[in-house]
């Protein structure tokens, strides 16, 4: 019996929501060519996707149930701790994969960052924007390592552009190209539109606990001080939206894609992390920013470096940030909109196979 559906498993990590996130473009564009979507993933990143997409089948797999450093020195001490844990996930999802791919019918994979979910038996993309893994004095073995499972997929397919400027730097260029690497071009669920302003700052928060929650209180203090309207999403999934005014600040515990892009659009300038999403939905939105990378993690702590030495956007650690920084954000240029046209159909070939 011959099948007309195609159906496509798409499974972010769960590490802040950023994965799940920019998983959303490439869902609407596999629907858009014709392709069934099934979702798998774990906590808050799988809540979202099944808030974004309550029509889709919906499946959970395993946590990685990662601890988060505190702070830097505790980094390294706090990845070895993790890997055990990470690798039995790894393996378990792997089995998990095996036995969904003939219960569901699957006919290829797009895993983000889950380095698991692949399966020789149908195309497996892996989609990353870090070819190498910043993590200290361990950068080498991390990278290697993350490398090492990479090159299990059939495609790499990085959210970034090949030539400079670009927004990951050597987080996703390698000078070896040996990966089957494909640069597919910044991804945003959100559009630019021409919205009067309506805020003079958007605070959002995102990443995980319990750095989310210390900046969310420091920045609180902080903004008495501002004298414009603000908009402070506080980055909570909870099962209801929560908004609460006070003085001239509007609060929400969470907004959707559509309420964030809108809010975004209306605008003139945005503090947030240096997650590598928030960066890719910056760019597109064309938006001032300041960023405050999340203590410890080095990736965040790279981006916001490099591009501050780009001139496009100021950062401040989060210990040292007082809201009068925000004025430096005059003095940057603003993210570099780098427009790639993906040609969508080419790319999802791959699952065209027989």
């Amino acid at each position: 019996m011959e099948t007309t559906t195609k159906n496509i498993l798409v499974a972010p990590l769960n590490w802040g929501l950023g994965h799940a996130t920019r998983c959303i473009p490439i869902i609407r564009e596999l629907q858009k060519n014709g392709f069934t979507v099934i979702i798998a993933s774990d906590g808050a990143a799988l809540h979202m996707l099944q808030k974004e997409f309550p029509q889709l089948l919906s499946l959970e797999l395993p946590s990685y149930d990662i601890e988060y450093a505190q702070n830097e020195d505790d980094f390294k001490w706090t990845l070895i701790k993790n890997s055990p844990k990470m690798i039995a996930a790894i393996f378990t999802e792997k089995k998990i994969v095996k036995k969904w791919l003939t219960e569901f019918n699957i006919q290829g994979i797009i895993s983000d960052n889950r380095l698991g979910v692949h399966n020789k038996k149908v195309p497996s993309v892996i989609i990353t924007h870090q070819l190498n893994v910043l993590s200290g004095d361990t950068t080498w073995i991390s990278s290697k390592l993350h490398q090492h499972f990479i090159k299990k997929f059939t495609e790499c397919w990085v959210p970034d552009i090949e030539e400079k400027p670009n927004l990951t730097g050597k987080l996703g260029h390698l000078k070896d190209k040996k990966l089957r690497v494909k640069y597919i071009g910044p991804l945003s669920r959100l559009e630019k539109k021409e919205l009067k302003p309506l805020y003079d700052l958007m605070i959002i928060l995102s990443g995980p606990e319990p750095q989310r929650t210390i900046l969310e209180q420091k920045l609180k203090k902080e903004i008495r001080s501002f004298k414009g309207k603000i908009v402070f999403v506080k980055g909570i999934i909870e099962p209801e939206q929560k908004k609460e005014k006070s003085r001239n600040v509007l609060f929400y515990n969470y907004m959707t894609s559509e309420e964030l892009e809108r809010t975004f659009n209306k605008s003139k300038m945005v503090l947030c992390r240096s997650g590598y999403t928030t960066v890719m939905d910056l760019a597109k939105l064309k938006k001032m920013a300041f960023f405050i990378p999340t203590p410890g993690q080095f990736e965040q702590e790279y981006l916001a470096k490099k591009l501050k030495r780009d001139g496009f956007v100021p950062f401040a650690t989060q210990d040292d940030f007082v809201i009068e920084n925000l004025l430096e954000v005059g003095l940057y240029k603003g993210l570099p909109q780098l427009r790639k046209d993906v040609d969508w159909a080419a790319l999802l070939m791959l699952f065209e196979r027989e």
